[in-house]
């Protein structure tokens, strides 16, 4: 028994036709925004490339792009065919390629549902590459002489100033790196000396942080140095100073604006996703109605259209027995009394040997 079986007239068949070749150009349109989209966030993430470790987080903008590209060339072929669908006489030339159409489609547009999903699931990922990346950033911050690194202190800086975080996790990720360079170290001073000596590893660390750690909405100088010494300052807590700078890490704030980039686009996605799916739906109904009518010989009659022929649980049936039985295409068949594929066959002699030939007279 068909699945959600319809009746369709000519006319309906011809408006369905019409409408489906407008949607599809619609489409295509659907199509340029997720390719915009995915282009969008590939560029937002390089934008901060200098402070994420490479992974797998180009992988969403990559499907959004690719499936964007796709959605224009199937949508574009969907309208032509459509349109080509008003008239039963033209639908001959699409008769062989509908249904291997539907079906491309139907992948395509499960793409498009996958692409959507990651844009909820790449959150993971993401965190731990900002985590590694912020981290590298933050330690070779002082190597403002090293190529290959001497951009990192301007990257920071404006990254925190940008977003109005200080460190990877918070203000006191600087307490344990040593962030100012060596060569602005006034190593005469024995305060310098003595925190070298003090420290493991000769470094030298100081509770202080960079001056883009500062918020510029404080009601008082910033204070940089010595942020966990309260007696340092006069009229200072630290416990209680929020406005001084800014406490949030960089790497929440990122994460937070990606997030935010990511879920928009993923809604988005749902929606185009829905949009082709309904679109789909549409081609299958008029497919199965002219091919109908087709069939039926009658081109002004009705016809039935449907979503599928079978059940769900006979489609499925059919499918699986497809698919089970694809290597067994070249196999030879095993009829009674030839069980043996290597047994001679006896050939049929054309000629016939036993016949006697005449002779042919001689000449007197």
């Amino acid at each position: 028994m068909a699945v959600l079986k319809v009746k369709f007239t000519k006319t309906r068949r011809d408006k369905l036709a019409q409408i489906l070749w407008v949607l599809n150009w619609v489409s295509v349109v659907s199509g340029i925004i997720l390719f915009s989209l995915g282009l969008f966030l590939k560029i937002e993430i390089k934008k901060r490339n200098e402070v994420m470790a490479k992974g797998d987080i180009n992988s969403v903008p990559n499907m959004l792009i690719s499936v964007g590209v796709i959605a224009c060339i199937i949508n574009f072929l969907g309208g032509k065919i459509c349109y080509d669908c008003s008239d039963p006489n033209k639908f001959s030339r699409w008769k062989l390629v509908m249904l291997p159409y539907i079906v491309c489609t139907f992948c395509f547009t499960f793409c498009i549902l996958v692409g959507a999903l990651m844009c909820y699931t790449m959150r993971n990922e993401l965190e731990e590459s900002l985590y590694l990346g912020l981290r590298n950033a933050i330690k070779f911050y002082k190597d403002t002489d090293i190529p290959g690194r001497c951009f990192l202190k301007k990257t920071v800086d404006l990254l925190q100033i940008g977003f109005q975080c200080c460190g990877n996790n918070g203000f006191r990720d600087w307490f344990e790196i040593q962030w100012v360079s060596p060569r602005y170290l006034n190593m005469a001073s024995k305060e310098v000396l003595d925190r070298l000596k003090s420290n493991v590893d000769g470094k030298f660390l100081v509770d202080g942080v960079p001056f883009s750690c500062c918020n510029p909405s404080s009601p008082r100088p910033c204070i940089q140095y010595q942020l966990t010494n309260n007696s340092a300052h006069y009229n200072y807590d630290f416990l209680t100073e929020e406005l001084n700078i800014w406490v949030k890490g960089c790497r929440e704030a990122l994460l937070d604006y990606y997030t935010a980039i990511m879920r928009s686009i993923g809604i988005t996605a749902l929606l185009i996703w829905w949009f082709e799916l309904s679109v789909l739906i549409g081609v299958r109904y008029l497919q199965t109605a002219i091919r109908n009518v087709l069939l039926l010989g009658d081109l002004e009659g009705e016809s039935d259209g449907w979503l599928l022929e079978n059940s769900f649980v006979e489609t499925a049936k059919y499918n699986i027995n497809i698919i089970k039985n694809l290597g067994k295409a070249n196999q030879i068949s095993t009829v009674s009394g030839m069980n043996n594929p290597n047994i001679d066959v006896q050939s049929t002699n054309c000629g016939k040997t036993n016949v006697t030939t005449k002779s042919i007279p001689a000449a007197s």
